[in-house]
């Protein structure tokens, strides 16, 4: 492997990892709807911007931009409402992280029966696995008699079941060879907008849109958008360009550690012994997922 691939993949699992660091900073002066809204409407004015200059920008109509809007709310929008809420709730970044790493190992188990090939048996047991390693994570930081913490751990497998359904939308739309696909630049600029609209109500009415714009908040949010949004998305296409999609995507399962570290040196955050074990079993899972068995 190439001296500069090795850097860009560090590039990319540090800069996508940051954003669990840098939402739960943002978290500290605007409500997790509000955040998100002023980061896919700050994304969607610079797609905007970039594809009118490229003179790019056109409507595809419905039947592809509506399949891709879709994704884009479900991949960015729910997804990422629930991280920052059940950070919002008190979850520990890299917690969130562990238990959203769920998405790969769900994705695997379910793509066959979204394009109608057989799954095998190694993908469901690596899912069940993994799943154990985030029960045995997640249970010992509940207080169950609170159906607050209860609820507030739950929170991020809405996060999995989210990205879940887009990535099985969007399999099926790669193997159908459907005229829904898109090129990569209006693909995301029709998802930020998407996900823009959709976090608009919520935003308004659960926290009228209150932010307090201070030098971190902005600071912040700035690199959500140019660093992590623009920056870790940009890197991830001139990997896939140099590398198989399959190896780009096992670089997400990262996160955990990446996010765990640096939640520690951000905010002091501490590992619990079960938490290892949760790490540990979430990678096995993910390898058992991804081996072949003849």
């Amino acid at each position: 492997m190439r001296q500069g691939t090795i850097i860009m993949i560090i590039g990319f699992v540090l800069l996508w990892n940051s954003g669990f660091i840098g939402a739960e900073v943002g978290l500290s002066y605007s409500g997790p709807f509000s955040l998100l809204f002023w980061r896919y409407l700050s994304l969607t004015l610079i797609l905007l911007l970039y594809l009118l200059t490229r003179k790019r920008l056109r409507w595809v109509g419905w039947s592809a931009a509506a399949p891709n809007m879709l994704v884009g709310v479900l991949a960015h929008g729910v997804w990422l409402s629930c991280v920052l809420l059940a950070q919002n709730y008190g979850v520990p970044a890299g917690i969130v992280a562990l238990v959203v790493a769920l998405q790969p190992m769900a994705t695997g188990a379910f793509s066959g029966l979204a394009v109608g090939e057989p799954t095998p048996v190694s993908r469901w047991v690596g899912l069940l696995i993994g799943f154990g390693g985030v029960v045995v994570t997640v249970v010992p930081r509940m207080d169950l008699e609170s159906a607050e913490s209860i609820f507030a751990y739950l929170i991020p497998l809405g996060s999995v079941v989210a990205i879940t359904v887009a990535s099985l939308i969007q399999r099926r739309m790669e193997v159908r060879k459907t005229s829904s696909r898109l090129p990569a630049d209006l693909t995301l600029f029709y998802q930020c907008l998407a996900t823009a609209l959709a976090l608009t109500l919520p935003a308004l009415v659960f926290e009228d849109s209150t932010t307090q714009w201070e030098n971190t908040f902005v600071f912040s949010m700035i690199w959500l958008v140019i660093g992590v949004s623009m920056g870790a998305y940009a890197l991830m296409w001139q990997l896939i360009e140099r590398m198989d999609a399959t190896r780009v995507a096992s670089l997400f399962y990262l996160g955990p550690p990446v996010t765990m570290f640096m939640a520690w040196i951000a905010f002091g955050d501490t590992l619990m012994p079960m938490d290892i074990v949760g790490l540990v079993a979430v990678f096995a899972g993910v390898l058992l997922t991804q081996m072949k068995f003849r």
